[in-house]
Order: structure tokens, then C-alpha cells, then sequence
């Protein structure tokens, strides 16, 4: 099936957004969709909740510090039934670029950690939210459901997509592989939190994680990051302590093959960006072809995995009255029904 299509030009964003800026951060979104296609790139990748950045505060100080950020948050958030959209769309139409674009989705008077993918005629092809937000995240943003775990068919490849350490839950990664996906979009926020304080959140592991992630898949992983600007520092660290959890920069976009093999040379953390690579799709036959974890390398008789792609509903509406689902005698026959079992009991 890959064999037949052809190798295509990917772009993957590393740049810091407006922050707090919805529309600020959409028109800056909209000239890297343009400049990406002006290079060639059908698909272009951005980081995780780009729009309008990553919630770091939740990282810096106490909750209640925090909350003078959330009113902000909640109205620079993008509601998926909102005008801000629609320049989205049309980008990628006039571009005739895939976009997959990372923000953080109001729905109501919640907000998700979302992932809008978006075909190159426009059409909104999926709007995925993170399963689990992770440790402080769960603060701000509230969880998707098994219908976010899910890989769609474009005419360059079965393309899906995952945020952050969703790349660190093995059956969530499992699910993926399970659908044959070809290309994945990775998308990250910055690796520029307790540096030297937290190994777990820098760019050693995380990295690591997108690129097992294309050698266990053998697919084809762009790993969109942001930016960590320095107006972000001054909006954020109001002390000195917090300009020493949270520094600028951050940036270590990557693209790997199906074999895990770097194929993109990286930017400086602190530029911004694209990174850009040529998929080809004949690479996935060859590295499936040594390890295919839900196919000829797996053991179903031994583990297998259980995957509920149910949306989640909080409300199930229904009508009165209910349609029943056997027919009620007539009444003739349920009174010698009654008939009978009196009769029965009187006997006994």
C-alpha cells in the first residue's frame, strides 16, 4: 500500500506562539502554514497547545498565584464552533498543505489540550483531545476519551497524532501502532522547564520518546516544540526563583524515520523555525519487515490490549415515552396467564 505513493516534503514548527494572544498567535500560525508550502512542505506540524501557548505557570509558583492567568487562558482559548477557525482552514486550502495545528480547545467552560487535524482541502479531518493531561496540567485542562485514539487516512499516508507524554503511555502508543499508522505528530510544548532540576522534562528523554516511538511504530514521527520567548519570561517570572525554573528556548524540533534514524539536522534551541524532511513512504515496508509489533511480532495468544473508542458523554438524552423493546401480550392472554399462575400457587 506505501509503496505506491510518493515521497512528499514535511515541515515541523519550532517557534514560541503570541502568548496569551489567540488571534496573535493565528496570524503567526498562518504565515508559517504559507512560508512551509512556499518550500514544498504538504504537511506541517505544530507544537502542543500552540495556540495560545502552554500553560507554564502551572509549573512556577501556587495556584492561587496562578489563577491571575486563567481568565486570560479561557478567553484566548479557540472554540472549534468559532470565526477563528475558519482562517485556519482556509491556509491550508489555499496552501494545499495538511496542518496539524496544537491548541488549547474551549468547549463550554472547559478546556482541552487539543489536536486539529486539518486535510489540505480544508476540512477538518479530526479534533483530538489528550487522553490525560499530565500531573499540574490536570489544573486546567480536562481529559479526551477513546475516540481521540485514532489515525486517519490522507492521500499522503494514515496520519495520527499525540501530545507530549501521551508518547510515554505504552497503551496508548499500542493503540496507535494497532491502525497502521504511517506518520505521527508529536507534539510538544518546550523542554525549557527545571533544567538540571528534572531530567524527566528535558530534551534527552522526551526526545528519546518521540524517536522509540517511530522505531517501535516504524512510522515516520515529526516532533513539532515549541518556544520559550523571552517575553514569556517576563510575563511569567515575577521572582527569581522562577526565572531559574523557566528559562527561554526549548526548541528541539526532530523528524525520524521508520527505523528511528534522525532525518532532519535540528535548529538552536532558541531559533525559530522549521526543521524539514522527505517521507518515504517505501521506508515503512522496510522497517515492518524486521518488526511489525501488532502484526508479525506480536504474541495476541499472550497480551493483547482492550480499546474503548466510546465518546465520552457527561448527558444521554432520550424521549418520553420510552420505545419498549418486547411486545406486551393482549390482555386475554395475560389474564390466563394470571389465570394459571394462581392457580399454581394455590395448588402448591
Amino acid at each position: 500500500m506505501t509503496a505506491s505513493r510518493r515521497t512528499f516534503k514535511a515541515a515541523v514548527v519550532q517557534a514560541a506562539p503570541v502568548f496569551l494572544d489567540r488571534d496573535g498567535t493565528i496570524d503567526k500560525g498562518l504565515a508559517l502554514i504559507r512560508d512551509a508550502a512556499k518550500a514544498g512542505a504538504q504537511l506541517i506540524a505544530f507544537p502542543e497547545v500552540w495556540i495560545p501557548g502552554y500553560p507554564w505557570w502551572i509549573w512556577l509558583g501556587a495556584p492561587a498565584w496562578g489563577m491571575q492567568f486563567v481568565p486570560r487562558y479561557h478567553a484566548n482559548s479557540l472554540s472549534l464552533d468559532s470565526p477563528q477557525v475558519a482562517p485556519i482552514l482556509e491556509a491550508a486550502r489555499e496552501n494545499d498543505i495538511h496542518v496539524v495545528m496544537g491548541y488549547s480547545e474551549k468547549a463550554g467552560g472547559s478546556l482541552f489540550m487539543g489536536q486539529m487535524i486539518v486535510d489540505r482541502a480544508g476540512n477538518i479531518v479530526a479534533a483530538r483531545r489528550k487522553l490525560k493531561p499530565t500531573h499540574a496540567e490536570r489544573t486546567v485542562f480536562g481529559e479526551g476519551d477513546g475516540s481521540h485514539l485514532a489515525v486517519h487516512a490522507l492521500d499522503i499516508g494514515r496520519l495520527g497524532a499525540l501530545n507530549c507524554w501521551e508518547h510515554l503511555q505504552p497503551l496508548t502508543k499500542y493503540a496507535m501502532y494497532s491502525m497502521n499508522e504511517e506518520i505521527h505528530v508529536a507534539s510538544w510544548p518546550s523542554f525549557s522547564l527545571y533544567r538540571g532540576m528534572a531530567y524527566a522534562l528535558g530534551p534527552e528523554l522526551n526526545t528519546a520518546a518521540s524517536q522509540i516511538y517511530a522505531a517501535e511504530g516504524q512510522c515516520f514521527v515529526l516532533a513539532a516544540c515549541a518556544t520559550v520567548s523571552p517575553e514569556m519570561i517576563d510575563t511569567l517570572c515575577d521572582t527569581p526563583d522562577k526565572k531559574e525554573m523557566l528559562k527561554a528556548g526549548g526548541g528541539f524540533a526532530r523528524i525520524f524515520g521508520p527505523d528511528g534514524a534522525p532525518l532532519a539536522e535540528p535548529l538552536p534551541e532558541d531559533e525559530e523555525g522549521f526543521i524539514y524532511a522527505d517521507i518515504d513512504p517505501a521506508l515503512i515496508s522496510i522497517a515492518k519487515s524486521a518488526a511489525d509489533p501488532v502484526g508479525h511480532y506480536s504474541r495476541p495468544d499472550v497480551t493483547r490490549l482492550l480499546l474503548n473508542t466510546s465518546p465520552h458523554r457527561v448527558v444521554e438524552y432520550f424521549r418520553l415515552p420510552l420505545q419498549e423493546t418486547q411486545p406486551r401480550a393482549e390482555p386475554s392472554a395475560q389474564r390466563e396467564s394470571d389465570e394459571t399462575s394462581n392457580k399454581e400457587t394455590s395448588e402448591t
